[in-house]
């Protein structure tokens, strides 16, 4: 079954070879070097546009490195799901864990992602977390996967792969959402 699949997201994503690995899917790697949950938010209609049988998203890492706090990203991207949910009703939607880095940011990452896997399932989107298969305990990054504390190598791409594949699987066998749960804000 090929399907439209698009990648949204920083440079993380952006350097993944969607293309290669997904061959069986139409790929659009939207991703962009730099991108910040600001940069997702301001390319959303891009993606509207294109209207995808599939988007998968990773971002939010770029903010921690402006200094944004978990507040700003979470909100920014339950913005994201929020927004892609209403326009693409019968899209589905995945959205991926804030990836590990050094550990100086672990804290901050584990609250991002704690908090938007509660919040996911209320606009029909499936969470995958990737961090059981790249950070080590304390948080960091798992060395042998990256180049430095934020890129990933050969390895981290894989491992990344390892747990995208299943998770895409799951997410085609289940029925597309037609309904999102509107954003209440305090």
């Amino acid at each position: 079954m090929s399907v439209s699949l698009a990648f949204l997201g920083d440079g993380l994503v952006a350097r993944g070879l969607w293309d290669e690995w997904f061959p069986e899917h139409d790929v659009h790697n939207l991703a962009a070097s730099g991108n910040t949950t600001d940069e997702v938010i301001a390319q959303i209609d891009r993606v509207i546009e294109l209207r995808p049988d599939a988007i998968v998203i990773g971002v939010g890492t770029n903010d921690l490195g402006w200094r944004k706090s978990d507040e700003y990203v979470v909100r920014n991207v339950e913005t994201i799901l929020h927004t892609l949910r209403r326009a693409l009703p019968e899209t589905r939607i995945m959205v991926q864990s804030v990836l590990p880095r050094d550990r100086d940011f672990a804290e901050t990452i584990r609250s991002i992602n704690r908090h938007v896997w509660q919040y996911a399932p209320t606009q029909h989107v499936q969470y995958l977390d990737l961090w059981p298969a790249l950070a080590l305990p304390d948080g960091e990054l798992d060395p042998a996967l990256g180049i430095d504390r934020l890129h990933l190598n050969p390895a981290g791409y894989a491992a990344w792969l390892a747990e995208l594949k299943p998770g895409l699987e799951m997410l085609f066998e289940r029925p597309p959402s037609t309904t999102s749960i509107p954003i209440q804000h305090a």
